[in-house]
């Protein structure tokens, strides 16, 4: 999209970020999309452009939020985090401490730690939930409960796409009494005055754009090196049967994430909803105090959030990767800012983290879904020139 407007405002010194957004619509494909990054608790960028659908569908205004698929994860993190600093939540205690029914089949001695470490063992579901079943807020957690561990629990870890929903959702639940959509807002969106969402309200629906599979951009035109799947991968994603492809299908079919019932359900794992400057204020707000307002992590929770917790081959995503409690850290397949950076993508371009070191919140949201997990060229674009202006 050659010539697209790009709205909003960089403080001096961060041009950069400025000129990596225009080309990700220019170069990379991108269609509607926003950026944002807090420093020092302060907003220092905060951009958007496009339209509020790939396919066109309006502008993309400053208040566009969007489905933010796995990037999600690093809230429903916060909220067990922010739960066992008030000492609701033990995270070395079994699961089965607070969910009696979780213990069934050989899941006694799984903790609240292997979960946030996605080494619960039970990333895929035996039997699949329907789309409506997904969003009962029953038949998951129930789902969970019974099935049997598909690898062993505590000792390796694979990515939990789709059941951290309910393992994260049920947790919330038993602890504090509340729906982890409501935790959320009572605890997280409303001190921090965010438009960010597990579980969008009536009243919000029309803020909310459309997302959309896109193809990405071929090499000649992006100017960028694509690097194809390793072999290995490819065949895992390939495969009906394999771990990985049971994982992501644990919703079978797969939902339409612009139904007004899918974006209203509390699926924690995927169906978030935010704007850009949202989740970089969010995650802003972990490490520091925002613009006067409430710091939400104890500098303890900060360190324990990006300590590493699962390190290596990763059982569902046939990469090498590493967590800490419930956030993705810097590495090869989690490219941040540098080393202490946690935060979460989202599969197909969203990316929001924190970089302590840095007093930094990042925020990224686009509405064309590349084909990716991890890394999207857009998003590493941007963290790129973000990187530049911070040395």
């Amino acid at each position: 999209m050659d010539g697209i407007e790009v709205h909003g405002v960089v403080e001096p010194g961060y041009e950069p970020v400025r000129a990596a957004f225009a080309g990700n619509f220019a170069r990379r494909g991108d269609r509607g999309a926003a950026v944002a990054v807090y420093r020092h608790g302060r907003r220092v960028v905060d951009l958007w452009g496009g339209t509020a659908a790939p396919d066109g569908g309006g502008p993309w205004r400053e208040e566009t939020a969007q489905t933010v698929r796995s990037a999600t994860k690093g809230v429903a993190a916060a909220c067990l985090l922010l739960l066992h600093q008030r000492g609701q939540l033990d995270l070395d205690a079994p699961v089965g401490a607070y969910w009696p029914e979780f213990k069934a089949r050989g899941k006694e001695r799984v903790t609240v730690r292997d979960v946030l470490a996605h080494r619960a063992g039970v990333p895929a579901l035996d039997e699949p939930l329907t789309p409506e079943q997904a969003l009962d807020g029953v038949s998951g957690p129930r789902a969970v409960a019974a099935q049997q561990p598909l690898f062993t629990p505590g000792r390796e870890h694979g990515y939990h796409a789709q059941t951290f929903s309910w393992l994260t959702g049920e947790l919330v639940l038993r602890a504090s009494g509340r729906t982890i959509g409501r935790f959320t807002a009572e605890e997280i969106t409303r001190p921090l005055g965010l438009d960010l969402w597990i579980g969008l309200p009536d009243d919000r629906a029309g803020q909310v754009g459309a997302i959309a599979d896109v193809a990405p951009p071929e090499p000649a035109v992006s100017g960028v090196l694509r690097s194809r799947p390793k072999r290995s991968v490819h065949d895992a994603y390939a495969d009906p049967g394999s771990l990985t492809r049971r994982a992501f299908a644990a919703i079978t079919p797969l939902p339409d994430e612009n139904d007004p019932a899918y974006r209203a359900g509390e699926l924690a794992a995927s169906g978030g909803i935010a704007t850009a400057r949202s989740l970089a204020r969010f995650y802003a707000a972990l490490v520091g105090e925002v613009d006067g307002g409430p710091r939400l992590f104890a500098p303890a929770t900060v360190t324990a959030a990006r300590t590493p917790e699962s390190d290596g081959p990763d059982r569902v995503l046939v990469v090498s990767t590493l967590f800490g409690l419930g956030y993705m850290l810097h590495g090869p397949a989690a490219p941040m800012l540098g080393p202490g950076s946690f935060g979460h993508p989202g599969r197909g371009g969203t990316l929001a983290f924190a970089d302590p070191s840095s007093g930094t919140g990042f925020g990224y949201v686009t509405n064309g879904m590349q084909r990716n997990v991890t890394a999207d060229l857009r998003a590493q674009a941007l963290v790129r020139a973000l990187r530049e202006c911070i040395r």
